[in-house]
């Protein structure tokens, strides 16, 4: 038996919550992970799992097992990766999490500068407009709108402002608002937002120096989308007022193909972080990746540093 790697097999067991995730996750067959996980209670003396038709569960001996040998293989990891690179420039994959917005309109154009400092580090990023589970999944890092998972450290990176606007055609069709209260007493046409989560429609926020609204239910929203891109491509294709980031929609405010509302009622911009678990903090891919994107992405943004 490979004792270090039924070590890390076991601990994706426990992290996924079944064998056939874990098998998915580290690309092994499943028998594979059974047996190593097999031979690994074997070894040790103790049952690591409770098994049934319908569930795995982890053991007393097993969660005590896991705390203890998780730390360590960070650790280790997090040597090999320095050592491998030459004390210098960490080698090795480095999973990322973030929407498709975020994805296509600011990290992917500015990663090349990435790839440049750090030649050695293979970068795999998951679009995803869900809450994914980092550990799980085995994502080292994801960017977020919220720093409330107590499991992850959350980094603050920047701020995103918003835009409220529609297209040409939809302005010449409905006119155009001139306060919020607009949106629901003309019965102008919204495409909100919803939670892949929950299912439910997030509301459009606004202010200015003496008011601050949220507008929800009460909106006309006859069609409602939960990816960042679809949202944008549905202001475009004329279906209605949307409210999104500003540096997504002010290219097509450019080209003259949307058209900004509202302007003297934009909310406060919304706060981004990079969370990781906290057993990936020394990691030097990660840090490598925090170093870059703290800087990268409010440029790309157009913020301030």
């Amino acid at each position: 038996m490979d004792h270090l790697l039924a070590m890390r097999v076991f601990g994706r067991v426990v992290e996924t919550g079944g064998f056939a995730r874990a098998a998915d996750s580290l690309q092994l067959p499943k028998s594979t992970v059974t047996k190593l996980v097999q031979a690994l209670e074997a070894k040790l003396g103790v049952r690591l799992f409770e098994r049934t038709t319908r569930r795995v569960t982890v053991t007393t001996d097993g969660a005590a097992y896991y705390e203890r040998t998780r730390h360590w293989l960070a650790e280790l990891d997090d040597f090999e990766t320095t050592l491998a690179g030459g004390h210098s420039s960490p080698v090795g994959t480095l999973r990322i999490d973030t929407g498709g917005s975020v994805a296509a309109g600011l990290i992917l154009p500015e990663l090349p500068s990435f790839r440049e400092r750090y030649p050695g580090i293979q970068v795999q990023v998951g679009v995803s407009d869900r809450t994914l589970d980092l550990i799980g999944e085995g994502i080292d890092c994801a960017i977020r709108s919220t720093a409330d998972d107590p499991n992850l450290v959350a980094r603050h990176i920047a701020d995103f402002p918003w835009t409220t606007c529609a297209s040409p055609a939809y302005v010449a069709q409905h006119g155009t608002p001139q306060h919020p209260d607009d949106l629901v007493r003309d019965e102008h046409e919204v495409v909100c937002y919803f939670s892949a989560r929950t299912g439910r429609r997030l509301p459009l926020r606004f202010s200015n120096p003496d008011r601050a609204l949220e507008i929800g239910d009460e909106l006309r929203a006859p069609v409602e989308v939960n990816e960042s891109n679809a949202h944008t491509a549905a202001a475009l294709a004329g279906l209605g007022i949307v409210q999104g980031f500003t540096f997504a929609m002010a290219p097509y405010i450019a080209e003259g193909k949307l058209v900004p509302l509202l302007a003297d009622w934009q909310p406060a911009p919304m706060p981004v972080y990079l969370v990781y678990p906290g057993e990936r903090r020394n990691n030097a891919r990660l840090r490598a990746f925090v170093e870059w994107i703290s800087e990268a992405l409010p440029r790309r943004a157009g913020l301030p540093l």
